[in-house]
């Protein structure tokens, strides 16, 4: 097989980019993540094409984020509009505005650019965004999260679609149509378009985590851990999530009365819970935190530091965890709102909650 057939295989053609975009047909509007790099750039390229081929499609309205932090990134968004008036596609560049913060920058930057991101969608009245994830991406996160001691949850990697909660409400979901391709296959269908593409040098930078992890990925695969293996990973992961958010469902449902009271109580037999199996206790637990709580999501570490204390106690308890006042005596676990703390004489104002991406995924505890 030459060269010019192996490329031609690589190429996303029509029908398989209409399978990706499946389903989303029939919104009044998508809004597209665009930097100007190659993976969102296909986006644009791949979305434009399948929207021309339907009868009645999506507007569609490319959004470039300025994270203000390089000055070549102005021009960038400059280049994506012209590319996105050459496809048909409605554009607008969003700048990170403020002081950037000397650590955590890249976690600072994904905040600001979900948040604009957001900010475009409830300008259009658009509820769906798409963005550039792919297979390597998928890969790297679940490597990421690995390395920070994620559970379960966080070694499901990314979803094929996931809400985007912004102070606590949920006004967009984020939607990942290319997740399961790799990037070189989008590189070579612009390629083959003769679509150029800019590159990110913060991609190459070794002062971030992501990019050191990357640099691992070629190695990794020759012990037989490529980036299809970890996504395999993913996707066992997300399958046994799914099995023990059933039986977690079943125990919410056999050992504490429905519906559970906004600020609770939220009872359960102690001999019942302790009988549960360790990882639908922990569960079961986060979420009544996470219900009666008023702190935010609740952090899996703090979670299992009280859930072994529960186990180890074996009588008497008494803490607070997120906003939420957990007891447990011989008879009962009792889960309720935690009495408002004082600071300084004034009342400690809570933060907001993120009850969306509670509900919308049954989760008590994040990554």
């Amino acid at each position: 097989m030459n060269r010019n057939a192996r490329t031609a295989d690589q190429i996303v053609g029509d029908n398989e980019a209409d399978a990706l975009f499946s389903g989303l047909e029939k919104l009044s509007g998508l809004i597209l993540a665009v930097s100007g790099g190659s993976d969102s750039t296909a986006l644009l390229v791949l979305a434009a094409r399948w929207a021309k081929r339907l009868k009645h499609a999506p507007k569609l309205v490319a959004v470039t984020i300025d994270h203000a932090l390089r000055a070549e990134a102005a021009h960038e968004a400059a280049a994506v509009k012209r590319l996105a008036r050459r496809f048909g596609v409605s554009h607008r560049t969003m700048r990170w505005q403020g002081r950037k913060p000397k650590s955590g920058l890249q976690e600072a930057a994904r905040i600001a650019r979900y948040r604009l991101l957001a900010q475009a969608a409830a300008r259009t009245g658009y509820t769906h965004i798409l963005t550039a994830h792919t297979l390597d991406d998928q890969a790297e996160t679940v490597l990421f999260r690995l390395a920070r001691g994620s559970g379960l949850i966080g070694l499901g990697g990314m979803a094929y679609a996931s809400p985007l909660p912004v102070d606590g409400e949920t006004i967009a979901f984020l939607v990942r149509p290319l997740l399961h391709l790799p990037k070189a296959r989008l590189v070579a269908t612009l390629r083959a378009a003769g679509v150029a593409f800019s590159e990110d040098p913060s991609n190459q930078d070794p002062r971030f985590t992501r990019v050191r992890l990357r640099t691992l990925m070629p190695r990794l695969a020759l012990e037989g851990l490529d980036a299809r293996g970890l996504v395999r990973l993913a996707r066992r992961m997300r399958r046994a999530d799914a099995t023990i958010e059933f039986a977690v469902d079943a125990a919410a449902s056999a050992l504490a009365s429905r519906p559970w009271p906004a600020g609770g109580p939220i009872a359960i037999e102690t001999v019942r819970f302790a009988n549960l199996p360790s990882e639908v206790a922990l569960r079961l637990l986060g979420r009544a935190v996470a219900h009666v709580g008023n702190e935010g999501p609740v952090e899996l570490a703090k979670l299992e530091s009280l859930y072994d204390a529960m186990r180890q106690v074996g009588s008497r308890l008494r803490r607070t965890l997120a906003g939420a006042l957990i007891t447990l005596d011989r008879e009962r676990v009792v889960v309720e709102r935690a009495p408002e703390r004082r600071v300084s004489g004034r009342r400690n104002v809570s933060r907001h909650r993120t009850t969306a991406m509670h509900k919308s995924r049954k989760r008590g505890f994040t990554k």
